[in-house]
């Protein structure tokens, strides 16, 4: 498993924070938050970790880390306003922790069998006798 800071950044596409800064301890404890969930859900699975495709591991570490640095709280919109002038920025909301979607669940995980919600056999079964 090898997400970084760095990698994230480039997801973004910006650049990393400065080392030593607020923003990078952010971004790494959150990285080690997603991590954290897949070993607890692989562990309530009895899997092993390192059974698991370390591609996919990747890719579901950065999407959860990104999505919550895109969407970091439950604010719908913030506004600010300084004399004349006006800022706003919109978020959409998010649950204010990495969280893995279920279908990246789905990807490291995959179930082996689809539910259906009901299925009928509309034809006569041939072996029952009249």
């Amino acid at each position: 498993m090898a997400v970084t800071v760095d990698t994230i950044a480039v997801a973004l596409g910006r650049t990393a924070p400065d080392a030593g800064t607020p923003e990078l301890a952010q971004w790494e404890m959150w990285i080690a938050d997603a991590v954290r969930a897949i070993e607890r859900r692989a562990a309530s699975l009895s899997v092993d970790v390192a059974s698991l495709d370390s591609a996919d591991v990747d890719y579901v570490v950065r999407e959860a880390v990104t999505d919550h640095i895109k969407h970091p709280d439950d604010a719908t919109q913030v506004a600010v306003a300084i004399d004349d002038g006006n800022v706003s920025r919109t978020y959409r909301s998010s649950r204010g922790r990495v969280t893995i979607l279920p279908e990246w669940w789905e990807i490291l995980f995959p179930t082996t069998s689809r539910r259906r919600a009901f299925e009928v056999d509309t034809m006569p079964n041939p072996t029952v006798l009249r």
